[in-house]
């Protein structure tokens, strides 16, 4: 009988120490996380993904509260945006990893060192109901007079994909702060989400916004009454990096998920999401230009992410604080 226990208790140990279980907290969308976790646990059996979902605001604060109480949780972070984990890198919470799979990525799209590394393109353009009599080219074209009153956008003291967008454009020679001004004496509307803003054009309230890509193309596609445009200078990005945590308790496996999502099959299920591959060479969902035709602007995270505060006081300013 003693020997059959420490048998089974070996066995049980055995089993445990070969469970394979990673830790992750992303921002998202449910059904996506859920596409995520099965897609990346069917090409690698044997490792096991535990997941927590919410909003990247809310997913730091937690992660937050789990550092000072010396108890961090997750192995691998997928939010929405480089800012964020920039000053994550900056603090030492993220671990640099060099995957190989960098290779097939634009380098503006991850850290350098290997702190995070970009998995999509979410690009901000230019929205607007189809009942208009112009249609607009470029972003300049909402500076214009005869569009006073119409123009709505999301605002970035609401929205993280709008305050990266406030840095991308301020720090363009050609548009800069003097465009963000030329928009208040305009009269555009900034509050609220990219949801808002999109059901402002759509409904007519406002013919003319600025909205992340796939909202519009999706609505579109659906019967909404809206054409998307991607603005001659370019439009601005966010990008859903993954990054894993200097504290991960499973480094091997939390790299595996990295080189998955960074990989041709996780690139794919990118594109079956309907969004932007980051990797080169992976085609677009149905309603998008060619890659090749759609111009990003220069955006560098530590930059965004030291005039952050800057950049929110003066968008209050000028817009007030909604």
């Amino acid at each position: 009988m003693k020997i059959f226990l420490t048998t089974t208790a070996f066995a049980l140990m055995a089993s445990t120490a070969m469970a394979d279980t990673i830790t992750l907290y992303t921002s998202q969308p449910n059904a996506d996380a859920q596409q995520t976790v099965d897609a990346f646990e069917a090409a690698n059996p044997g490792t096991e993904v535990e997941w927590v979902r919410d909003g990247t605001t809310k997913l730091m604060a937690r992660l937050r509260a789990e550092i000072e109480a010396g108890n961090p949780q997750p192995d691998v972070l997928l939010i929405a945006d480089t800012v964020t984990l920039e000053g994550m890198a900056q603090e030492g919470l993220l671990t640099a990893y060099q995957s190989p799979e960098a290779a097939n990525y634009d380098a503006a799209l991850y850290s350098a060192e290997g702190y995070y590394h970009s998995t999509k393109l979410i690009t901000t353009g230019i929205v607007y109901n189809t009942g208009v009599e112009t249609a607009p080219a470029s972003w300049a074209d909402l500076s214009d007079a005869a569009l006073k009153g119409q123009i709505a956008m999301p605002s970035p003291l609401y929205s993280g994909a709008a305050l990266i967008h406030l840095a991308t454009l301020t720090g363009d020679e050609s548009l800069g702060w003097d465009y963000y001004g030329a928009l208040a004496a305009n009269d555009a509307r900034a509050q609220g989400g990219n949801g808002g803003t999109f059901k402002a054009v759509a409904a007519g309230e406002k013919p003319y916004g600025m909205v992340v890509d796939f909202l519009a193309i999706r609505n579109k596609a659906d019967g909404s009454p809206v054409e998307f445009v991607f603005p001659e200078e370019g439009v601005s990005y966010v990008t859903e990096p993954v990054a894993i945590m200097s504290s991960a308790k499973n480094v091997e496996g939390a790299q595996k998920f990295v080189d998955f999502l960074l990989g041709e099959d996780g690139q794919e299920l990118v594109l079956d999401m309907g969004y932007i591959p980051a990797r080169d060479g992976m085609g677009v969902p149905a309603g998008f230009p060619a890659r090749e035709d759609i111009a990003l602007m220069a955006f560098d995270p530590a930059v965004a992410l030291e005039n952050a505060e800057a950049n929110k006081a003066k968008f209050a300013e000028l817009f007030g604080a909604e």
